[in-house]
């Protein structure tokens, strides 16, 4: 599942004479939000089997501090249930059996194929390194994603434990923000493609707040996430406590 991105970006003008690790630390750079965020998030998984499920919930984060806490609120069998991501700790909260469990990054939220690890903020150039031809030379080739033109380019992991070993990504040419990535397998299996289909200013900064996911091995399979009522307000470093969300959930 990719990751869904609180990504704000200012615009930059940037010449097209450009390495993929400089385009990958941009892309690092303007996802960290250095201030805290409050936002709704909507997730709709359409599964081709078991259709239609809406999922809700308050996201709460505190970028600096690597912090984001989520308190579902859709469906009525989830409301309540919440996750807690401290460093590199993720609590799973139950509302029922009002019991903290501690889960890997890989757990699924609310039954739907997102999980908490596609809350955090990629590492893209920690993570990757990019596809040279047999002359060494990085690959970027000039494209287009509807009318728009972009980048095209192809990375590969250079470090262990990531999501997928291999991506194609799209960004815009002239300030880079992300229009499209594919995520492939070790077989090289096109798993995913994600789309970033619409974003918002706010304070002078762009949000991809629509971006949808689709499921390329599972196909008919899609997820589309929204991200909604954006805040800024400065958070308290209570709210991302076991406490916090066990009251929240009262």
């Amino acid at each position: 599942m990719k990751k869904i991105i609180f990504l704000m970006i200012t615009t930059i003008n940037l010449s097209f004479a450009v390495k993929v690790e400089t385009i990958l630390k941009s892309l690092d750079d303007l996802q960290k939000l250095n201030q805290d965020i409050t936002a709704r998030v909507e997730i709709v998984q359409k599964d081709k089997i078991q259709g239609t499920k809406l999922m809700e919930s308050i996201f709460y984060g505190k970028d600096i501090n690597d912090q984001f806490l989520i308190v579902m609120t859709k469906p009525e069998a989830e409301k309540g249930n919440g996750y807690l991501k401290i460093n590199k700790n993720f609590w799973m909260y139950r509302k029922n059996t009002r019991t903290f469990q501690h889960i890997n990054k890989d757990e699924n939220i609310a039954g739907s194929d997102a999980n908490a690890g596609d809350f955090e903020s990629p590492k893209y150039a920690e993570s990757y390194k990019a596809i040279v031809d047999n002359k060494g030379n990085e690959i970027i080739e000039e494209s287009k994603i509807g009318d728009i033109d972009a980048l095209k380019f192809e990375v590969i992991a250079k470090v262990d434990g990531v999501d997928y070993p291999k991506k194609i990504l799209w960004v815009r040419k002239d300030n880079y923000l992300p229009l499209k990535e594919q995520s492939f397998s070790l077989s090289k299996t096109l798993m995913n493609t994600q789309y970033y289909l619409s974003y918002s200013k706010i304070n002078n900064k762009y949000i991809a707040v629509k971006q949808l996911n689709v499921d390329e091995f599972e196909q008919g399979n899609k997820t589309l996430w929204e991200i909604k009522d954006i805040s800024f307000k400065a958070l308290s470093n209570d709210i991302f406590t076991k406490a916090y969300l066990e009251n929240l959930s009262k």
